[in-house]
């Protein structure tokens, strides 16, 4: 089966006759049988779980730095515990935790439960854990097979370094650039919704989307680039 994680696919014209010789076909998963990470991306972590009566990784109170994650139950009952609040969740039904809510689930009755999840975005560290009293926790960096993908060991760690701050210095350098371009199109765009000239606000709206675009195109691969770099650079904690 493609794996969706490692590689992109050809993006293609939707209005031109369809090749199959040229774009990779899209994967269709199911709940049951792919129980693991599908989709990690720095935009977003999905994946199929299966939870099993008792006690298991997902009841530890846990929160996500970055993350918002949404829950949806397939098959079976659950309680689910979201920032002090507890609630039965069954089939069809779906809750999230937003970022620094508390939160976590047990399987209610004695049958398995099948669940869909995401968090988004994904970055490492992924998981705040907190002790007995409720005392946050270091951070956990985990190996990338906890996520189902693979470690970049095959890259001098050096390179990895020093390609995540050239990274950062691309971002902070696209960053300037886009606050000269804000600050002179905010001052048109000002102007010309205060004369209810639409046509000419959607234009300056348009010409300061432009930078934006890459600035967040610029931050997901300065993600990227910590992600591959994060679990080489120290110790780590396998959770699941």
């Amino acid at each position: 089966m493609g794996d969706v994680r490692l590689c992109r696919r050809k993006v293609v014209n939707p209005l031109l006759p369809f090749k199959e010789e040229n774009v990779m076909g899209f994967e269709v998963y199911d709940c049951r049988r792919d129980i693991r990470n599908i989709l990690v991306r720095p935009q977003i972590r999905a994946r199929f779980c299966r939870l099993e009566p008792g006690t298991g990784s997902l009841d530890a109170w846990h929160t996500h730095d970055l993350g918002d994650e949404i829950f949806i139950i397939l098959s079976g009952r659950v309680e689910f515990k979201i920032n002090g609040e507890v609630k039965e969740v069954g089939p069809g039904q779906m809750c999230y935790a937003l970022t620094d809510e508390p939160h976590s689930v047990r399987v209610i009755g004695d049958e398995p439960v099948y669940m869909y999840l995401s968090v988004t975005p994904h970055i490492q560290p992924t998981h705040t854990f907190y002790d007995e009293k409720g005392e946050r926790q270091p951070p956990h960096f985990r190996p990338s097979s906890d996520y189902d993908t693979e470690t970049d060991s095959t890259t001098p760690v050096a390179e990895l370094i020093d390609g995540h701050i050239d990274a950062l210095r691309a971002l902070a350098t696209q960053a300037q650039a886009s606050v000269c371009i804000q600050e002179e199109r905010g001052q048109e765009l000002k102007q010309a919704l205060v004369a209810g000239d639409m046509e000419a606000a959607s234009r300056v709206r348009e010409a300061m989307w432009e930078p934006l675009l890459q600035l967040f195109k610029q931050t997901s691969a300065v993600a990227d680039g910590w992600n591959g770099l994060a679990p080489r650079a120290g110790s780590v904690d396998a959770v699941y």
